[in-house]
């Protein structure tokens, strides 16, 4: 029984030093930030393929949010990026005009809350596009699109 509490003395000693790291680490009011060295030329497309939301938009609209505004935060303008989000299958509905947008919910009075952040997004220089293949499929066309 003795060798058994010795040995998980030495083991919590040992894992002991790691936890008070991590106990640190969490407690420590902010994380460094690590500067991203190359700020021209950024080029980013992003996929958006599951129609999963995130504070009442797109989720992957929001991300796209966050990531201009991490960049803003390290000193690199929204004109030198180059950022695509191309919205395929159940995410196209998002780029849709209220009236499309409608009939896609059934709901004459349903509102598209991606709206407003694709025209933000749009003002900043990020190309929000819809699959051409998804489109047809669902039998929109470009004027039905923000």
């Amino acid at each position: 029984m003795r060798k058994l509490f010795i040995g998980a003395g030495v083991v919590l000693a040992l894992l002991g030093g790691g936890f008070n790291q991590m106990a640190c680490a969490a407690e420590s009011p902010q994380r460094p930030i690590m500067q991203i060295q190359n700020k021209q030329g950024i080029k980013v497309v992003y996929d958006a393929r599951k129609d999963e939301w995130q504070a009442g938009i797109g989720k992957s609209l929001y991300y796209v949010r966050g990531l201009v505004e991490s960049y803003k935060k390290q000193g690199v303008e929204p004109s030198k990026l180059d950022i695509h989000i191309v919205l395929h299958g159940p995410t196209a509905y998002w780029a849709l005009k209220d009236e499309a947008f409608q009939t896609t919910q059934s709901d004459p009075f349903a509102v598209n809350t991606n709206a407003k952040i694709i025209h933000d997004l749009n003002a900043l220089g990020v190309k929000v596009e819809v699959c051409n293949v998804t489109l047809r499929g669902y039998g929109w066309t470009h004027d039905m699109l923000l």
